[in-house]
C-alpha cells in the first residue's frame, strides 16, 4: 500500500510505498531508493523486510522533481534519465524526508518502536547521511557513492552503521574505498565490508546488475545486523 508523508517543510507531501508484517512488527525499516526512484526492485525489499517481520517504508524522494518516477536500470535511456534526475535532486532536502518518514515509521509503531534505514547505490550515500544527521537507530548503506567526501560528518554517528563497499565498483575509485577506511575503521559504531570484484548494484533485487552470491551475503549480514540492533 501507499500512504502519504508531510514534508517538515511545509512545501506538500509524498507518497511513500509501505509493507506490513502479518503479525506485530519487530521495528520499522525505511527503504533508502536508488537513483531509480520507487521502483519494482525497492518495492521488492520493502516485501522482503515485512516477510522478516518489519514494517518497511520506501519514500519517494524524487517527488519534488517529479512524484512516482519509476525507471529500469538495464534500459539505457533510463539509466540515462537517472542519472539526469540525481544531479537535480537535493540530497539535504531527501534527509529531511527520510526523517519525516522515520517520524511517522515510529508513530505507526506506537511511538516506542525502533526504527532503523537501508539505502542502496544514491540511497547508499543518504543512509551515511541519514546515520550523521537523524536518530535511525541502526542504517545500512549499500555501495554509496562519494562518501569520502562526508567523513567530516563521522562525529555525529551515534547508532551503528554498516556500510557494505563494492570491490570494483566503477562509481568509486580504489583511493576512495582506501579513503572510507582511513577515515571509518576505527570508529566504534562503524562496521565495514568489502566485496572484491563486485561492482556497484551487486545486490538488486532483479536485472542484470545482480550478483547473487555476494548479494546473499551482504543481505544476511544486514539482516544479522537489524536483527541485533533494532530487534
Amino acid at each position: 500500500m501507499t500512504v502519504r508523508i508531510e514534508a517538515s517543510d511545509g512545501s506538500g507531501s509524498f507518497s511513500a510505498y509501505v509493507a506490513e508484517p502479518a503479525g506485530t512488527p519487530r521495528a520499522a525499516i525505511v527503504v533508502i531508493q536508488e537513483i531509480f526512484g520507487v521502483n519494482p526492485g525497492i518495492r521488492q525489499k520493502c516485501d522482503d523486510w515485512a516477510a522478516k517481520g518489519y514494517l518497511a517504508f520506501a519514500p519517494d524522494l524524487f517527488w519534488r522533481l517529479q512524484p512516482g518516477i519509476e525507471l529500469d536500470p538495464d534500459i539505457p535511456e533510463q539509466f540515462q534519465q537517472a542519472l539526469g534526475w540525481m544531479n537535480q535532486f537535493d540530497q539535504t532536502k531527501g534527509i529531511e524526508d527520510i526523517e519525516s518518514t522515520i517520524k511517522v515509521a515510529r508513530a505507526k509503531l506506537g511511538g516506542t518502536g525502533k526504527v532503523g534505514a537501508v539505502g542502496y547505490c544514491l540511497g547508499g550515500r543518504l543512509a551515511f547521511m541519514t546515520a550523521t544527521r537523524t536518530d535511525s537507530h541502526a542504517t545500512v548503506g549499500y555501495y554509496g557513492v562519494g562518501i569520502d567526501n562526508l567523513l567530516g560528518e563521522k562525529h555525529a554517528i551515534a547508532n551503528p552503521l554498516l556500510l557494505h563497499i563494492a570491490g570494483a565498483d566503477h562509481f568509486v575509485t580504489a583511493d576512495v574505498r582506501a579513503k572510507m577506511h582511513d577515515g571509518l575503521d576505527d570508529h566504534p559504531k562503524v562496521t565495514l565490508f568489502d566485496y572484491p570484484g563486485e561492482d556497484h548494484g551487486f545486490a538488486a533485487e532483479m536485472g542484470k546488475r545482480r550478483s547473487e552470491a555476494a548479494a546473499q551475503l551482504a543481505d544476511d549480514r544486514t539482516a544479522a545486523f537489524f536483527a541485533e540492533y533494532l530487534g
